[in-house]
């Protein structure tokens, strides 16, 4: 847990848990989790006995759902 802020890309939130060899917010932690009880029971057991490297595709897999929501665009005022 190297990093100081969520490695979802545009949270600043701080890091909580580890995910890998990354960290995330506590909010982007409940969705991994949540994320990995779809897979199945066995992805726990899975899971539990992998390496943080080995962990990192996984979590990568779980990022590429994460839907990052962008700030509005500054109104262009009209002249």
């Amino acid at each position: 847990m190297h990093d100081l802020t969520c490695l979802i890309q545009s949270c600043q939130t701080k890091a909580y848990a580890p995910a890998g060899t990354h960290s995330v917010c506590r909010a982007h932690f409940l969705s991994y989790l949540t994320w990995r009880r779809r897979k199945g029971p066995q992805m726990f057991i899975k899971y539990a006995g992998m390496t943080m490297e080995e962990r990192d595709p996984l979590v990568a897999e779980w990022a590429n759902t994460i839907r990052v929501e962008e700030a509005p665009a500054a109104s262009v005022p009209k002249a």
